[in-house]
């Protein structure tokens, strides 16, 4: 029905759902924090996990939308661009967000963090190993790749659930010297105890979240169609869209609470939910396939596979940041973040010549 629509009355319908998302998550994300803290989940797996899924039930909404049309090429374009642009969302943190005159990788060091990047490095490796799988590599609405990733993900969260408590290091915490003196993740404490300030129960807040969720699935899917109209009138592929523009605006989430945690001075928490988002991401390959009943990844595109490429770069830069830590601000912020900034204009303009030659071949 969106699809049929005019231009103009299907950017108000993006801009809305855009916006409900925006809302519906920074509500998502505090009550995740709250329900972290008064369940007892924390940083164990049961509070990783919740928290992966809060954070990217638009992008879960969206490739179950477009996999359900059998529009695949929008469900794999928004994953791998998502992580793209959520990663270049930590440049924002570190421009916009410090308190203090040093980069957000100096301030944040650690090497639970350095496991957390890996990890979105490793699952994003088996996503390019999966496109050359063949198609007919499935069974039970299951495909090999889409199945390892699943299972490395959960691997590397437990994994990275035992770095939190402990490692074998001179530092047991695995920080860095004169990084953030409070722990990771202090201030979902203060969310919590913000909300018990104002009388907030669990079962209100458990409502909220309910709620919450709910608007972010039915804007999501709102989001996919509208965006899919949008495509076509402008005379854009579905993956192009997929991977800036709609990527873009599920990604407003993290922004906000982004922010919201580098200025609490909780640096840690900030890049860890970007990272935690982005490894989580291709884990809804598994969705799709399921929803679809195709293998997935063996159809991807070749802006698929760059976008993928491009995210391995962007985040191996700040995992060098977070081993490095270059003290030195350009341009008000770290070198690896005006690094990632630079490869990230280089990559779209890149993704735009590679979707152009096959255009025009």
């Amino acid at each position: 029905m969106l699809q049929s629509m005019s231009l103009l009355p299907l950017l108000g319908i993006f801009v809305v759902a855009a916006v409900a998302i925006w809302v519906a998550g920074v509500q998502l994300s505090n009550t995740t924090d709250v329900l972290s803290q008064r369940l007892g989940l924390g940083q164990a797996l049961g509070g990783v996990i919740l928290l992966a899924i809060a954070t990217n039930l638009p992008e879960i909404a969206i490739t179950a939308s477009a996999a359900a049309s059998n529009n695949l090429g929008v469900a794999v374009g928004n994953i791998l661009g998502g992580i793209g642009i959520q990663t270049l969302v930590l440049v924002a943190l570190d421009a916009f967000g410090m308190r203090e005159k040093v980069p957000l990788t100096y301030k944040a060091a650690s090497l639970t963090l350095v496991i957390e990047g890996l990890l979105v490095v490793a699952v994003l490796i088996i996503a390019i190993m999966g496109t050359q799988l063949p198609a007919s590599l499935i069974a039970f609405r299951v495909g090999p790749d889409a199945l390892a990733i699943a299972l490395i993900w959960i691997v590397g969260v437990w994994l990275i659930g035992r770095a939190n408590k402990s490692l074998p290091w001179h530092e047991s915490t695995g920080n860095a010297p004169d990084a953030q003196a409070k722990p990771k993740g202090h201030s979902q404490a203060k969310t919590d105890q913000k909300a018990t300030n104002k009388g907030h129960s669990t079962t209100r807040t458990v409502i909220v979240f309910l709620v919450a969720a709910v608007v972010t699935l039915v804007a999501g899917v709102v989001l996919e169609r509208a965006g899919d109209g949008i495509a076509d009138h402008i005379g854009m592929s579905g993956v192009l869209f997929g991977a800036t523009v709609l990527a873009a605006a599920t990604s407003l989430p993290e922004l906000s609470t982004g922010l919201t945690s580098t200025r609490a001075g909780d640096y840690q928490l900030a890049i860890s939910d970007i990272f935690g988002g982005n490894a989580f991401l291709p884990v809804l390959f598994l969705l799709a396939t399921l929803i679809s009943g195709k293998a997935v990844l063996p159809q991807a595109q070749d802006t698929d596979i760059y976008l993928a490429g491009l995210a391995v770069l962007l985040t191996s830069v700040y995992l060098a940041g977070l081993i490095f830590r270059p003290k030195r601000r350009i341009l008000g912020m770290g070198v690896d973040s005006l690094s990632v900034l630079i490869l990230y204009a280089i990559g779209t303009a890149g993704l735009f010549a590679i979707a152009l030659s096959v255009g025009h071949g």
